[in-house]
């Protein structure tokens, strides 16, 4: 069983003999997104899942080690001293009451879910980039690769360069505390007025608003270059601390240095967005995708591998994912679907039973082990049933299902938008067709009533097409499968609408609801689509309701976004989706072969009587 908890995003996965049993995040069940909590739900259901107690394990992994952790905590405040007093009088108590004891708050979380053997419970610590890697590696179709891990920080690392061969993982470079990618991009998240640790994607969501032709744009990435980050050529970075305060304070950045540097103040997260954020949003960007470029170089020259393994918080940039795959410097990309700390959990158990145990692994050169990512919680036709008898709902209810999923296209065509719960949930951050909303990519409103009405959140954001994997290349210039997401590619020039003179220079709220393309819902405004490629050998269910929308449209592709509001985690169960469902816009509800229409159920206009109480992320 692998955990990782007490940061961000807890999670849980089990691993038996090699096989990925079960994996989910605690914030599934909490309803706290990127709860940092023991994830005492996520064990459990891990356990239940594999039809497993706590003595049947072999080994409980934790997914860095604390220690380590602690040491550069003291070796940092130490070195900057007598900088960051105010944080180290906040952040060492804490340490020394619950980090320094960890093992106590495992054991003694456990022990919430059941009692047990505590003289025989084997508990085990991996490093965090061993973690990290382990999980995009092990599970990956690669007999070899090299492996790419990136985030903001775990003991010392905050990027390593491996190679993985059969059941070893060898590290050849790491780049250390400060001097960090993954810090850098949350600074400039921080500093645009977004939250660290959730916000980085609506960072990488501004970042095509801004201008590239724009003298104030390439201002700011010759500003950020030589004062804020030195990029080497081999991908590592030097950051001036004069500039950060992440390493000793209580904020990110020194923000009168910032401010004098690029001309504005932070931006305070209810303020407008402005063009100048949007081309500074844009500089950051840029300068990511450079470092993440030179890394992967240096990786391909240390290995000579034809594939790479992508994992780290840094890895969930589909932007610079994107721009790597194009580039061609390896063959194949492999990026761990729940490439966050979340994944950790996951690559610390795999970690223990191929290194530790000496496990052999035997790779599927055509897919990976990770089940599509549905590897969370299911619910059976009776838990739905109860549910629907309990909320006193009104609902039909299908046999066979192309039945069903010839009604929900032939909706999804007339504007319809649905709530898809189906099998079970996705683990990681992206929704593949199992808790989705879904909606017509080619209705031009599409993206302004989704972001407005049902997702309650920001409306620059963009929207997600998936896509039938044998269509994509019909669509967008992409020539490999992104069966999670993790990839972005430009929409097909002749999809696209001619762009008027000045588009780089319109009002952001005006060049958001420009028509693009054909495919309006899922263009951005850089004519780019964060695209899922679906396959019916990891998802039947959804690649028929795709397929049968084919038929009634002619596209094979429809808006894919994850089934929740901004500020909650993703529906995990049956209720979660009924009260997602009646205090939102969407039109229908389908769970497993239920079908609910909005406007037939109890009270559906009274959406404050379901809503919950929305927080912002």
């Amino acid at each position: 069983m692998g955990i990782s908890a007490f940061y961000h995003d807890s999670a849980a996965a089990l691993v038996v003999d090699g096989k990925i049993v079960a994996a989910a995040q605690e914030e599934r069940f909490t309803r706290i997104k990127h709860t940092a909590e023991f994830p005492i739900h996520a064990i459990k259901y891990c356990l239940e899942e594999g039809g497993y107690s706590i003595d049947d394990l072999d080994a409980v992994v934790f997914y860095d080690k604390p220690l380590l952790k602690f040491e550069r905590l003291l070796e940092t405040y130490y070195a900057f001293a007598p900088r960051g007093l105010a944080s180290f009088l906040k952040a060492i108590p804490v340490w020394v009451r619950d980090k320094m004891f960890l093992k106590k708050l495992i054991y003694d979380g456990l022990l919430e879910i059941e009692s047990y053997q505590k003289k025989n419970l084997n508990l085990l610590f991996t490093e965090h980039h061993l973690s990290h890697a382990a999980s995009a590696f092990y599970p990956s179709p690669f007999e070899k690769a090299a492996i790419l891990t990136m985030d903001g920080v775990g003991e010392w690392a905050t990027a390593a360069i491996g190679v993985g061969l059969g059941k070893e993982i060898t590290f050849l470079k790491e780049l250390d505390f400060p001097h960090s990618v993954g810090l850098l991009y949350s600074a400039f998240t921080y500093y645009l007025g977004f939250k660290v640790n959730s916000g980085e994607y609506k960072l990488m969501g501004l970042a095509p608003y801004g201008d590239p032709h724009s003298s104030e744009t390439n201002k700011y990435i010759d500003l950020i270059k030589t004062h804020l980050v030195e990029i080497k050529k081999d991908g590592s970075i030097w950051m001036d601390q004069d500039y950060f305060m992440y390493a000793t304070g209580l904020r990110m950045v020194q923000g009168k240095k910032w401010e004098k540097l690029f001309g504005f103040p932070r931006r305070e997260p209810k303020d407008e967005i402005e063009q100048h954020h949007c081309n500074l949003a844009f500089a950051i960007q840029k300068v990511t995708e450079e470092i993440v470029l030179k890394m992967a170089a240096e990786a391909k020259r240390l290995t000579n591998a034809e594939h790479l393994c992508l994992a780290g918080g840094v890895a969930l940039n589909c932007v610079a994912n994107g721009q790597l795959q194009r580039e061609k410097i390896f063959d194949h990309i492999y990026i761990q679907p729940c490439s966050g700390d979340a994944g950790g959990a996951l690559g610390a158990a795999l970690a223990v039973h191929h290194i530790c145990y000496d496990q052999e692994r035997s790779s599927d050169t055509k897919k990976d082990s990770m089940e599509g990512a549905l590897l969370g919680p299911g619910f059976s036709h009776k838990e739905i049933s109860l549910l629907s008898r309990r909320m006193k709902a009104v609902w039909k209810e299908f046999d066979p299902f192309d039945e069903l999923a010839a009604l929900v296209a032939k909706e999804l065509a007339e504007g319809k938008i649905v709530g898809w719960f189906q099998g079970r949930m996705e683990f990681g951050p992206r929704a593949v067709g199992n808790r989705s909303i879904l909606a017509d990519a080619r209705n031009r409103e599409m993206q302004k009533k989704l972001n407005l009405k049902i997702k309650y959140r920001e409306g620059f954001r963009p929207f997600a097409p998936s896509v039938l994997a044998e269509d994509a290349d019909q669509y967008f210039d992409l020539d490999t499968d992104s069966p999670y997401m993790l990839l972005t590619a430009p929409v097909k020039k002749e999809l696209r609408e001619e762009i008027p003179d000045g588009y780089h220079k319109m009002p952001m709220q005006e060049k958001l609801y420009h028509t693009r393309s054909d495919l309006q819902a899922i263009t951005h405004v850089d004519f780019s689509a964060r695209i899922q490629t679906v396959h019916e050998e990891t998802n039947p269910r959804f690649a028929k309701l795709i397929k049968t929308f084919k038929d009634v449209t002619g596209t094979g592709m429809i808006v894919n976004t994850s089934f929740n509001v901004r500020g909650e985690p993703m529906v995990c169960t049956p209720e979660d989706a009924w009260i997602c469902f009646m205090s939102t816009d969407i039109d229908l509800l389908v769970m497993e072969n239920f079908l609910f229409y909005k406007e037939d159920q109890p009270d559906h206009e009274n959406k404050e009587k379901w809503r919950l109480s929305f927080t912002e992320d």
